[in-house]
């Protein structure tokens, strides 16, 4: 909704001016309290610019206002022909201390600390003698969703195009010149954060508890957790594949010749070198190689070694909070360019990954997201049994972080993403998450999970390789080490396919019947596996009861 109306820049006009914009919030449902403020400031701005107006123009007595209301988000904009003044010293600046003398007047009190309360959403500029003032009255809490639907939206409909109508040596120096370069550049400065993000939120998390013991509850119920929800992952990608029984035998054929570039990377699925390789051999290359394990244990141990300090403690308390909030800092700026990256992400998978693959293996696609539907359902149902709380709140908050971690298809890079959302938008305690979402990241992997179950078994289908019991047994031992064994990057999962298929006598050429849709399926396997991080994470903290209901129910 735009409105816009003019007015005589008099005194008199002033009380127009306010019915006019009072009006108009109201029938844009903006609540009482927001309004009355929004009212106020309008009064005084209105005010500030006729005092200001400057009649030697031919327009100079006229003041515009304009109320725009547009996905949640409404303004109130004013211009009026004047000379350029300092908004601060006509409006909400003058607080109680600054007036002349004791204020006696209750309402004028109340009016001033209003006025004072809105200061910060007033923008006031000077063009071509024109003085305007914008006020922000409602933030739109889903402004940053709206863009990323847009520019998927937008991605796929111009990559549609392009791929329809432009020659395709166009539409690949596109794609390498612009698209992929923009997208990696992105995913690079998500990448250059993780690590110090994990690091430094763990040891933050670790310092605030006085007593290690309940450190030890709190991470023995979130590894506990994490295990439980991933055996229930398999079942589910086992049972439902069985269920609809996916997989046409005449697709064997449809291999395609560059299936050798992801069968012939290799991943140690071994337990043994799992827990061997947790503890680094030095402090460095934790950082180079983003090894989340390695990085997980240096800072619980940086964080136990910490808290044991004694006089220096408080010292690196503080600095180590401090570098914790200095790079979720520069995450939220890094994170306001996403539209962009998930513009070129989804419009780059466009241009290259080719319908017909999309349309041969629908039905194995079909049935990962059946599997991944129902984790969900599980989470729920875990959260009104385990956690006496209601799922649909839970869900609606989530939802808006869902798209965004879909873009990215790594859980690695969506760990400042999914922090953010345990605290604001959920109000789970900092020392709970910034525990948890790291573990979570690096350990549980559902939706990875019900993508090996599903896809694995019908591949064996397709080239006629029986499970038998024992083989059944094996591969969800390997299932269930691959997932925590996994490197949260997009196009891990094609690697782990692999493995799997080569340990279950499938030929590995397999996994280039779905090479074409791992991009996509890689999306919604991270949104799912951070959806089971943050349920657990509720979960866990409401067992601990350091999930804030008001910030959850709000």
């Amino acid at each position: 909704m735009k409105v816009k109306n003019t007015f005589p820049a008099d005194n008199q006009s002033i009380r127009e001016i306010t019915e006019f914009v009072k009006e108009h919030l109201e029938k844009v449902g903006v609540k009482k309290r927001d309004e009355i403020k929004a009212v106020l400031t309008a009064e005084e701005a209105a005010g500030s610019l006729i005092s200001h107006n400057d009649d030697k123009n031919d327009s100079a007595g006229i003041i515009y206002v304009t109320v725009r209301a547009i996905l949640g988000y409404i303004s109130i904009e004013m211009c009026a022909k004047g000379v350029e003044y300092t908004l601060e010293n006509n409006m909400a600046s003058i607080t109680l201390d600054d007036a002349d003398g004791p204020v006696n007047d209750i309402q004028e009190s109340i009016r001033r600390i209003i006025l004072s309360s809105m200061t910060d959403s007033i923008k006031y500029s000077h063009r071509d003698g024109t003085n305007y003032i914008r006020m922000t009255v409602i933030k739109s809490k889903q402004a940053f969703l709206y863009k990323t639907i847009g520019a998927m939206i937008l991605a796929v409909i111009v990559g549609l195009l392009c791929a329809s109508s432009l020659p395709a040596d166009f539409n690949t120096t596109v794609n390498s010149m612009v698209l992929v370069p923009v997208k990696t550049m992105y995913m690079n400065a998500l990448k250059m954060i993780v690590c110090p993000v994990v690091f430094f939120s763990i040891i933050s998390c670790i310092v605030q508890f006085s007593d290690l013991s309940s450190l030890g509850r709190i991470g023995g119920k979130i590894i506990g957790m994490y295990l439980f929800t991933t055996a229930l992952a398999i079942g589910i990608g086992i049972g439902i594949f069985y269920l609809i029984q996916p997989g046409d035998p005449s697709l064997a054929s449809s291999m395609v010749a560059d299936a050798s570039k992801i069968t012939s990377q290799t991943m140690d699925v071994s337990i043994k070198d799992t827990i061997v390789g947790i503890i680094p051999s030095d402090i460095i290359n934790p950082f180079l190689k983003a090894n989340m394990l390695q990085l997980i244990f240096m800072a619980v141990i940086c964080g136990v070694a910490t808290s044991l300090l004694g006089k220096y403690s408080e010292v690196l308390i503080d600095f180590f909070n401090a570098c914790n909030d200095l790079f979720l800092k520069v995450t939220s700026l890094i994170i306001r360019v996403m539209p962009l990256a998930v513009f070129c992400s989804i419009m780059s998978m466009m241009l290259t990954m080719g319908i017909n693959t999309i349309l041969s293996v629908l039905g194995m696609m079909g049935t990962f997201l059946l599997g991944l539907i129902a984790i969900m359902f599980v989470y729920c149902l875990l959260m009104t049994i385990m956690g006496k709380i209601n799922p649909i709140i839970f869900v609606k908050k989530y939802a808006p972080y869902m798209l965004q971690v879909f873009s990215l298809a790594s859980s690695n890079a969506s760990i400042p993403i999914n922090m953010e959302a345990c605290e604001k938008k959920i109000g789970i305690s900092r020392r709970i998450f910034s525990l948890s979402i790291p573990l979570g990241a690096t350990l549980n992997m559902d939706g990875t999970c019900i993508h090996l179950s599903v896809f694995a078994l019908a591949l064996a289908k397709i080239y006629g390789v029986e499970i038998t019991g024992a083989a059944m047994l094996s591969m969800v031992i390997s299932i269930f080490v691959l997932s925590m064994g996994a490197p949260g990057i997009p196009g891990a999962g094609l690697i782990c396919l692999s493995v799997l298929l080569s340990q279950m006598g499938v030929p590995v050429e397999a996994v280039g019947l779905v090479m074409g849709i791992d991009s996509l399926c890689g999306m919604f396997r991270c949104m799912s596996n951070c959806l089971g991080d943050v349920a657990v994470s509720t979960i866990v903290a409401r067992s601990e009861k350091e999930l804030d209901m008001e910030v959850y129910n709000s």
